[in-house]
């Protein structure tokens, strides 16, 4: 399910191709690639497969209902989703699945200013709910989903704890660089 841009991004990680995908990364348009590979990249961090794929919820209704559908059966239990616009994506797949679902408004060349995505995303309808992420926020979104998976996977939450621990020494020794 992937473009040629997706294609490539796997190629420079190959360790992720290789790993069982359990989170989808999917986004409107191909141009978009350049925001969710901070997610690619944060999952790969953090040991996790990701399928990385475009599904537009306009121009390729029918590949959307499909991949939803058939997210938990291919072993997925996640999905980041990334859109610009009028970013429908990640309500509408979020709509045709029980797993959770990231979205991530992404700053378009057709968007008001990125708040027509982050209002799509964020204000959606009592039952279908979408954790939503700032604009352009797909490493927030990668980290999110890592949290999501370290619920019940050991090895994902003793990662992430080091990140954190890590972040922490950094703010530590930027402390220490102002006296």
């Amino acid at each position: 399910m992937m473009n040629s841009k997706a294609k490539n991004l796997a190629k420079a990680n190959p360790k992720s191709a290789a790993r069982k995908p359990v989170v989808g990364v999917i986004m409107g348009s191909s141009s978009d690639l350049a925001i969710m590979r901070d997610a690619c990249e944060v999952l790969e961090s953090f040991g996790i497969g990701a399928d990385v794929a475009v599904v537009s919820a306009h121009r390729t209704p029918e590949r959307m209902l499909d991949y939803a559908k058939s997210a938990r059966a291919r072993g997925l239990k996640v999905i980041v989703a990334g859109a610009g616009g009028a970013a429908h994506l990640p309500g509408m797949v979020a709509s045709l699945t029980t797993l959770p679902v990231i979205g991530v408004p992404i700053k378009s060349s057709n968007s008001i200013d990125g708040w027509d995505s982050v209002l799509s995303i964020l204000q959606m309808p009592a039952g279908i709910p979408v954790a939503t992420v700032a604009l352009n926020g797909a490493r927030n979104a990668g980290i999110l989903a890592a949290a999501i998976l370290g619920t019940s996977d050991a090895r994902v939450a003793r990662r992430l704890e080091a990140y954190k621990d890590e972040l922490k020494r950094k703010v530590e020794q930027m402390n220490a660089e102002l006296l």
